[in-house]
């Protein structure tokens, strides 16, 4: 398995909008998912075998 880095509060944040959304993944289930805007909207993790999402506008 490939070993991303950590997310940090600090990379989320200087994470600039593309022209199609992508993901930001740390290689251990978590990801945010930034618009073309520059906005981040989905954060999607997994713990304990379960899925969880964290919403917001």
């Amino acid at each position: 398995m490939v070993k991303l880095a950590k997310l940090t509060g600090t990379a989320i944040r200087a994470a600039k909008g593309r022209e199609k959304p992508y993901k930001m993944a740390d290689g251990g289930g978590l990801y945010i998912l930034v618009k073309p805007d520059g906005t981040r909207y989905r954060c999607n993790y997994r713990h304990a075998g379960k899925d969880g999402r964290w919403l917001w506008a």
